[in-house]
């Protein structure tokens, strides 16, 4: 990011990080699934097979609750039922004639799926309970603009077990937070194109509260869902889809466009599996079963290219090609590590080393995690995107070098042994943590233990690598990647495609 921005500094006005898009998911602990709403019926003394009747006078509540909400705000309840009808765009319809006053903006209604559950009786048994089930029921949206969350809404299915879902978007949050403390800021959509003091913006956005999260949400669900007292449990809430931007913010569109452009072709042509592990902190490991792969598509405002791999996603487009955002996209935050307290079944507990929860007090570790991955990828695309590192270092890496009588060759792009060093050493695995000779042997195969110390010795000569003090442990040095990077640019981009127009 700083090499970035350093090489485009006349350029850019500012960077910020923040949320952007957060849903959240509320669960009644018992009631969300079977067996424990089986034992909350036996506990408050109802009869298994009457619970078709409990759910519908359980949703006739609900019910009477949103209509009341809708009557005390001089509200009428629009019915969707056509497919594919955007709800954004109806209730930005809306708020362009209200305004942005805090207050309730819309409440839309649709028929959707849902799970459900259904009385059952085992005949081997003898026990009446209930399964799982799914079908559909009405769910109301309700739009509303919060003091602090901003534009938010809630959705509440009208049949149990009443899962609520609830998104708000963190430029939001951030603008109010700016307007509170006097910053002042232009917002356009969901991106700031201009903030008179991006330093203080962004220690804002670092600050994002788990705890005044929690008892919005508290709110909101009391307000819009008051049956789960019916339950005697308040909701769990946890993260169910989170994208986390770094928007660099340009002074001209003239300014962006020529530089997104050439960052999107690089991005297409090099951006391999292991360079998507190690942007997200991962070391790719061959037992891994989910997907990975980039996808570049065009939308309404322009282009994207997102790489993703299994759950998490990390993408990069403009936004009215003034903001170059990179995002990072979890839908599962299990799939990030970090170091934190893990109890025990036996009441111990120890600190360790364990997947993310994905409660909402997640988000304020989640947020250091994600912010690496944006810059470890603009990073990536920066030092491919840069003419000069062909120009004034190709000397430096190609010149013989004598050292103790022993002359070191230098190394070449175009020569086949060479391309195989530098596509060995951008493994993801090594570039995380560092890697030994044993494992650069092992990709490196056909080689020996000497020429492996050879070509050892000739990086380290070079300056590619370097060794931490009093181990058997080397990382690429900044210069390394930058030359290893140019290589493999150099044979992906210009001599293959070349070759190949050629015939």
């Amino acid at each position: 990011m700083e090499k970035f921005c350093e090489r485009y500094g006349d350029k850019i006005q500012g960077v910020l990080s923040v949320y952007d898009r957060v849903i959240i998911q509320g669960t009644l602990p018992g009631a969300c699934h079977a067996k424990g709403m089986t034992s909350l019926l036996y506990a408050d003394k109802r009869r298994i097979f009457d619970y078709p009747a409990y759910a519908k006078w359980l949703r006739d509540q609900v019910r009477k609750n949103v209509h009341e909400i809708a009557r005390t705000n001089n509200l009428e309840i629009e019915h969707i039922n056509k497919r594919n009808v955007r709800k954004d765009a109806l209730v930005q319809k809306v708020l362009r004639q209200r305004g942005e006053a805090p207050g309730l903006v819309h409440i839309l209604s649709a028929m959707e799926s849902c799970s459900s559950y259904k009385p059952w009786y085992n005949k081997r048994t003898h026990k009446a309970y209930l399964k799982p089930d799914t079908g559909q029921c009405l769910h109301y949206y309700i739009y509303f603009i919060d003091e602090e969350l901003g534009l938010t809404y809630v959705r509440v299915p009208t049949w149990c077990p009443f899962r609520l879902q609830i998104y708000f978007n963190g430029h939001n949050w951030l603008a109010g937070v700016l307007r509170r403390g006097g910053i002042d800021y232009e917002l356009l959509d969901n991106a700031f194109v201009k903030i008179a003091n991006y330093q203080c913006a962004q220690g804002d956005a670092d600050l994002f509260n788990a705890k005044m999260l929690h008892q919005r949400l508290d709110r909101f669900a009391e307000t819009y869902c008051p049956v789960f007292k019916q339950f005697g449990v308040n909701y769990h809430w946890s993260v169910m889809q989170v994208e986390y931007a770094t928007d660099v913010v340009f002074k001209r569109q003239s300014d962006l466009q020529p530089i997104y452009e050439q960052l999107t072709r690089t991005a297409i042509h090099t951006v391999k599996p292991q360079q998507i592990a190690t942007f997200l902190g991962k070391k790719l490991d061959p037992r891994f079963e989910g997907e990975m792969g980039n996808r570049f598509h065009t939308r309404i405002e322009g282009t994207c290219i997102k790489h993703h791999m299994g759950k998490v996603s990390i993408k990069m487009y403009d936004k009215y090609h003034l903001v170059l955002r990179i995002e990072t996209t979890v839908n599962d935050l299990s799939f990030f590590k970090h170091y934190r307290e893990v109890e025990h079944r036996d009441g111990t507990s120890e600190l360790k080393w364990a997947p993310m929860k994905k409660g909402i007090y997640s988000l304020s570790c989640l947020q250091g995690i994600v912010r690496a991955a944006n810059h470890r990828y603009l990073d990536f695309l920066a030092s491919l995107d840069d003419p000069s590192i062909g120009i004034h270092k190709l000397e430096k890496i190609t010149r013989k070098v004598v050292r103790k009588g022993r002359t070191l060759k230098g190394f070449h792009f175009l020569v086949q042994e060479d391309q195989s060093i530098f596509q060995a050493l951008l493994a993801g695995e090594f570039n995380i943590a560092g890697f030994r000779s044993s494992m650069l042997r092992r990709k490196l195969s056909g080689k020996s233990s000497s020429q492996i110390s050879r070509i050892l010795k000739r990086l380290r000569v070079h300056g590619l690598i370097k060794k931490v003090g009093k181990t058997y442990k080397y990382y690429l040095t900044s210069f390394g990647r930058e030359v290893i990077a140019m290589a493999l640019k150099l044979k992906e981009m210009v001599v293959i495609p070349q070759l190949a127009a050629g015939g």
